[in-house]
């Protein structure tokens, strides 16, 4: 019986590549997107309509779900953007977007698909972090804030659902190169006295994404996920996934100096 896996912001980056990679791997995939109609007839698996920030939404989709399969083997959390900015120079309004779509969007949708897997008694929750989960960087604090507070649910949700035979993991990516940063938002409110130090930032920014590796690590190690019946629960991908979180962790100030050594190599 061929495996059902939903995968959450398949229209574009990580998850339309694992959607079609899974589909092609024999899998029934379903995909969601905020407007499935611009893909649905470019992609080979069925696209739903879902918008993670609304509750009603998701309960539509919810019942939606479970018209096309009668189980749901794998929840793939991948929907969520990417906020840059200056910490003071992003509103209050633009950071409780950030959180309501990578934190709460994904913690709504998660709860709502609970039931079913209790009920099964068995299933996967996968999530899609960061290496931003980990450590935080300049120029991206809620959604580094976002992605810390995903790291922190989903730690607990796997102690809690081992009773029901339900694995849950989670992928700490660094910066690859998808459309996470041409799809991104950025912060509203620019501030004189930072002008200087947002120029160089930004220019840092975007020699670091185009030096980034290719996508194609990221979706092997969720394939593999996928496959793998008992994962355990952090997966890093990349260069630096491992090395940055533990330098940071066991001497901040050597990871402190190294940030600001580069951001500096940037004068104005």
């Amino acid at each position: 019986m061929k495996k059902n896996i939903l995968v959450t912001g398949a229209s574009s980056g990580f998850g339309l590549m694992l959607a079609k990679e899974l589909h092609h791997k024999g899998y029934n995939v379903i995909g969601t997107s905020r407007n499935p109609e611009k893909t649905a007839v470019s992609v080979p698996f069925k696209m739903l309509e879902l918008d993670i920030t609304d509750s009603n939404s998701i309960k539509t989709f919810g019942k939606q779900l479970f018209v096309e399969i009668d189980r749901l083997d794998v929840l793939i959390n991948n929907a969520g953007f990417y906020l840059s900015g200056l910490a003071e120079e992003t509103t209050i309004e633009q950071g409780k977007q950030q959180l309501d779509t990578n934190f709460w969007g994904t913690v709504m949708l998660t709860n709502e698909l609970l039931p079913h897997f209790r009920k099964q008694r068995s299933g996967k929750i996968i999530t899609v972090g960061s290496i931003a989960g980990l450590i935080s960087l300049p120029g991206g604090s809620y959604y580094a804030a976002s992605k810390h507070a995903l790291e922190g649910y989903f730690r607990a949700l796997r102690f809690e659902l081992k009773e029901f035979n339900i694995k849950v993991s989670i992928v700490e990516p660094v910066g690859f190169k998808t459309n996470i940063v041409s799809n991104s938002k950025v912060a509203n409110n620019k501030i004189g006295d930072y002008d200087r130090y947002r120029t160089k930032l930004e220019d840092y920014t975007k020699d670091l994404f185009s030096k980034s590796e290719e996508p194609d690590a990221v979706v092997k190690v969720l394939l593999k996920l996928v496959e793998n019946e008992n994962p355990t629960y952090n997966y890093p991908v990349g260069k630096g996934s491992t090395l940055f979180p533990a330098l940071q962790y066991f001497s901040f100030k050597t990871f402190e100096n190294a940030i600001i050594k580069n951001i500096n190599k940037f004068k104005k």
